[in-house]
């Protein structure tokens, strides 16, 4: 046969090391971000169903929130999926949607404060606020220094 034909050699030594955990790290990662997909579909179907369930037994109110809660977490879901899609493509972590997962995630935890029979703190409102105008300021920032768009 001709070298043509010849079977491509793997790296060996450190070299070879170095190419199995990257093969291994894209593996783990296409696993978890098929998993993540899984989860968000089985969370979105569920809510959908408490919330026709809460209808009947609650009010409509009660019912919109837990479904607000519920598809937050899927858009939490889908955030982190995404992160992992593009670390996948680009063999580095970035950082615009796990600043959009960690505002999604605030703004979550405020709507479940604020819709809690129990008496929020002033302390705990401030600081998810605070953490909110953080994670905007840091967005911003990122989005007018990313390095990959110049």
């Amino acid at each position: 046969m001709s070298d043509v034909a010849e079977k491509k050699e793997h790296p060996r030594g450190v070299a070879g090391t170095i190419w199995l955990l990257e093969h291994a790290q894209d593996l783990i990662s296409v696993v978890v971000g098929v998993l993540l997909v899984v989860m968000a579909v089985v969370v979105l179907v569920l809510g959908i169903v408490d919330f026709f369930r809460d209808v009947t037994h609650e009010s409509v109110e009660t019912a919109a929130v837990n479904l607000l809660n519920q598809i937050l977490l899927v858009l939490i879901l889908v955030e982190i999926t995404h992160t992992v899609v593009l670390s996948l493509r680009a063999h580095h972590l970035v950082t615009q949607p796990l600043l959009a997962v960690g505002l999604v995630a605030v703004i979550r935890r405020i709507l479940f404060v604020l819709s809690s029979e129990a008496a929020a703190s002033t302390a705990e409102l401030a600081l998810l606020i605070a953490m909110v105008a953080v994670f905007v300021a840091a967005l911003i920032f990122v989005s007018r220094y990313d390095r990959t768009e110049t």
